[in-house]
């Protein structure tokens, strides 16, 4: 059990859109540690899933290219793919007459009851429970039940994993391949099949409106959705080939700027049609032009005396990048000087182009063996007692460029052993394997971006997923390490969103969170949507530390990723 110090607070909804089966397992996990109360909706791809209890038998010959995978609940074997509701309630389930072990009866009974609700109101008649065999079903009294909801639940210490899988507008052809649930002699239907004509989000807003009034508790509903549209080309680059754009602030830092302004429409200053678009879709319709001075609160006074000319001379002796430099970061002087630097490993190539983000996105060069030695020996010349290692995204590499992290981490401590080490990693496209590499070098802090909010995901960043990167960090919790993310503000959320995204991180156990202003490298990027008051970073700060029981919150407008970060290591180990 991970140790949180949480009150279980509001019955907290997520529409997460469609996520990997293995994420959704360990994102269950990690939340079902806590003592919150989550539904999480969502939707898998083609997938067939195993319960504790299934017989071979009821697994055909040939599944195709579907994979079978084992699922740690009841019931036999299952399908879920695209168009079926799956959903996930993460509870403190009561114990029978209010103490000792969860009543798993009445429970499961609550879930179905749930399902039994949606649909009704849904328009679908006749639907309820069929004796004998779990789940719901259409017709059950008649000579032709037909099964519409499988229910399959894991209830442990009084805490529930698994759920249901409700079909909306599910290919039922891929049940053809299985004995559904066990059963051989009933069929299995759909809303669509049964004539009702309805889209996923209205059978989710039907849903998440019943399971508030079943299981939520006197605090209002809090509900957090992914944008909706979720096609495979969504996941295209956002200004890969774009050219380089119109830079912001200066050459030499784009991030130095002066003065402020308000908030106008969202400006068309170079900014792409498909991105404009999808910051539509999001419901951002404000922003900056990109000419636009900064505020006060955005100044950096430019410091570079020896100390720094000195440090530059290193990274350019040993051939090596810091994202210091390559972000244009505010900070690099009063980091540089306080001992931390942030070295970017694997390439300065992405295979990735986030909106935000002014990474080189050109085809990746094959990684450099001599680079982790060269980090080492910049961290020994620079006299650094904090290192932070980062990387690009290198999705053309099998293990996404663990073995870079493993490698470094390993010449940093052979060569100067007292030095802090903090890792930002990729997602490694969610691969156990591949993220046990880095886990096993045991860095002394464990950090992937959550980035932003959930509505905002995949305006800022296509090729990745929420539901994925608090899986990757509820994963690097259960291995034991000290974890970190960061959000960036400024790009169109709200400030109760920055909450819900400090409650989900909280909930899988993350320890420090960091919070800073966006600012926009080029018109070809994203938008900054109005500049964040530093009273507003200070309440976030509270909320995080105070009310949701973060062990450390850095919030302020020039705060990014890496900032302070021997401080915030301390914190959040004391």
């Amino acid at each position: 059990m991970v140790d949180r110090d949480l009150t279980p607070g509001p019955l907290r909804v997520r529409w997460l859109g469609q996520v990997e089966y293995a994420d959704a397992l360990q994102l269950q996990r990690g939340i079902a540690s806590s003592d919150q109360n989550y539904l999480l909706l969502l939707e898998h791809p083609h997938i067939y899933t195993k319960g504790v209890r299934t017989d071979p038998a009821n697994i055909g010959a040939s599944t195709g290219d579907v994979p079978v995978v084992e699922a740690n609940r009841g019931g036999d074997v299952t399908y879920h793919g695209p168009g079926q509701l799956v959903g996930y309630p993460l509870l403190t389930v009561p114990g029978k007459r209010g103490g000792g072990m969860a009543d798993t009866v009445a429970y499961v009974e609550s879930v179905e009851q749930l399902l039994v609700d949606t649909l009704t109101k849904l328009g679908l008649s006749s639907v309820g429970r069929l004796r004998g065999f779990p789940g719901v079903w259409v017709d059950p009294e008649s000579s032709n039940p037909r099964k519409i909801a499988a229910v399959g639940v894991r209830l442990t210490r009084n805490r529930s994993m698994h759920g249901f899988a409700l079909n909306v507008s599910t290919d039922l052809s891929y049940f053809d391949n299985i004995v559904p649930c066990g059963i051989s002699d009933r069929a299995v239907t759909s809303l669509e099949a049964e004539g009702i004509d309805v889209d996923m989000r209205s059978v989710v807003d039907t849903l998440a409106a019943l399971a508030d009034q079943q299981w939520g508790s006197d605090e209002p509903v809090d509900r957090a959705d992914v944008v909706w549209r979720h096609l495979t080309e969504d996941l295209s680059l956002f200004s890969r080939g774009a050219g380089p754009g119109e830079a912001s602030g200066t050459a030499s830092n784009p991030h130095v700027d002066t003065a402020g302004s308000v908030a106008p429409p969202l400006p068309t200053d170079g900014t792409s049609v498909r991105l404009q678009s999808r910051l539509g879709e999001a419901g951002v319709t404000e922003g900056l032009q990109i000419s636009t001075r900064k505020p006060e609160w955005m100044r950096v006074k430019a410091e570079m005396g020896d100390d720094y000319r000195r440090l530059k001379g290193v990274m350019r002796d040993l051939n090596l990048v810091t994202v210091c430099e390559e972000a244009g970061c505010p900070n690099i002087y009063d980091c540089w000087s306080d001992g931390t630097a942030t070295f970017m490993i694997n390439g300065e190539r992405c295979t990735r182009a986030c909106g935000f983000c002014l990474v080189d996105t050109r085809k990746p060069e094959e990684p450099d063996p001599a680079e982790p030695g060269n980090v080492a020996e910049a961290v020994e010349r620079m006299n650094l007692d904090f290192a932070v290692l980062t990387t690009v995204a290198r999705d053309d590499l099998a293990d996404g460029g663990a073995k870079g992290f493993a490698d470094t981490i390993d010449a940093i401590r052979t060569r100067t052993p007292g030095v802090g080490v903090e890792v930002l990693i990729s997602d490694c496209k969610g691969d156990p394997e591949s993220l046990d590499v880095i886990f096993d070098a045991r860095p002394d802090v464990m950090n992937h971006n959550i980035e932003t909010v959930a509505r905002l995901q995949r305006m800022a960043r296509p090729s990745a997923s929420y539901a994925r990167s608090l899986a990757v960090l509820s994963r690097a919790k259960q291995a034991g390490l000290t974890t970190k993310s960061s959000i960036i503000v400024g790009m169109g959320e709200t400030f109760d969103e920055v909450v819900q995204t400090m409650a989900d991180l909280r909930a899988i156990g993350l320890d420090i969170v960091t919070i800073g202003q966006y600012l926009r490298p080029t018109s070809h990027h994203l938008p900054v949507a109005r500049w964040v008051t530093p009273d507003e970073f200070a309440e976030w700060k509270r909320i995080g530390e105070d009310e949701l029981g973060l062990k450390h919150v850095e919030s302020s407008p020039l705060t990014r990723s890496s900032y302070h970060a021997k401080d915030a290591a301390k914190a959040a180990t004391q």
